[in-house]
């Protein structure tokens, strides 16, 4: 079945949508994006979504192409014309079209797309077997707080760690981890602490992240935000990533060395399952 996509105010057929061979996002990657899980046809988090997205607009200088109110129904309205029940709605912004140059004109218009993608989100196996990950020198670019279509050093890592037979890798920056090739990492130590990366420029402001922390508090389970090395991540009981599509999924083993048992432990299947209702308890649909 082929999918209904919007593209700059059009409701179109995926295979009618073209993007300009000029585009910025194309030429430059100058260009954001964001990604709401859907479960039930409802969006989860989309509140925090939207913060973000006008965030990093804001960080480029590119103009918001439609409001608040307005972007919350072109959800509601692709998840209808798509029948997702459960899955993705990926949009993306880039500051427009023009000639290549590497000085852009004051203006433009911005190219806004969205699209859906049918994913089983709550079935996901790894939440069971939990994840691989292999350590990788964190080379992409300084501002990673903008969440920008920058990927090529995140998907060519996960390439690699794939060719390696794992399952992701965990970037390295002076010593400590950053983050995961499209999530934030945490581990929980041998007190039972919950060690998560404090927000920078160094690291994705995960939406997913911040509710899993809040989440975590409440259920009396201790936060510390610093920064941890592969040792103290290879020390730890557990160690779990957060994404908005992945929700909260367990990591076994970084470079071959398991963490804690080698298993998948109770506090990150606890995580997972509180996120999941708390989201499912919020959800807005129409």
């Amino acid at each position: 079945m082929t999918r209904i996509v919007y593209l700059n105010g059009q409701w179109l057929p995926e295979t009618e949508a073209k993007v300009s061979i000029f585009d910025r996002g194309y030429m430059f990657a100058d260009a954001v994006y964001e990604v709401t899980a859907v479960i039930d046809g409802k969006l989860l988090d989309h509140a925090g979504h939207a913060a973000r997205l006008k965030r990093s607009l804001d960080a480029l200088g590119i103009p918001m192409p439609v409001s608040e109110e307005a972007l919350t129904d072109l959800h509601h309205e692709i998840v209808a014309r798509n029948g997702l029940d459960q899955g993705l709605v990926y949009l993306q912004i880039s500051r427009g079209a023009e000639d290549r140059n590497f000085v852009f004109s004051e203006g433009m218009t911005p190219t806004f797309s969205m699209f859906t993608q049918d994913v089983p989100l709550l079935a996901n196996p790894k939440a069971e077997t939990g994840l691989k990950m292999v350590s990788m020198p964190d080379g992409r670019w300084a501002n990673r707080q903008i969440k920008t279509v920058q990927l090529l050093y995140s998907s060519l890592a996960k390439m690699e760690a794939k060719r390696n037979g794992a399952d992701d890798v965990v970037f390295v920056e002076d010593g400590f981890i950053t983050e995961a090739s499209s999530a934030n990492f945490h581990i929980i130590n041998g007190s039972g602490v919950l060690v998560t990366r404090p927000l920078s420029n160094a690291l994705l402001h995960g939406i997913t992240r911040a509710a899993v922390l809040t989440l975590a508090q409440k259920a009396d389970l201790a936060v510390e935000e610093r920064a941890f090395s592969i040792e103290e991540a290879l020390a730890a009981k557990e160690a779990f990533i957060t994404s908005a599509g992945a929700f909260v999924l367990p990591v076994v083993s970084i470079d071959g060395m398991a963490i804690g048992s080698g298993k998948p432990g109770p506090l990150t299947a606890k995580l997972r399952r509180i996120y999941i209702e708390d989201q499912l308890a919020k959800a807005i649909g129409r």
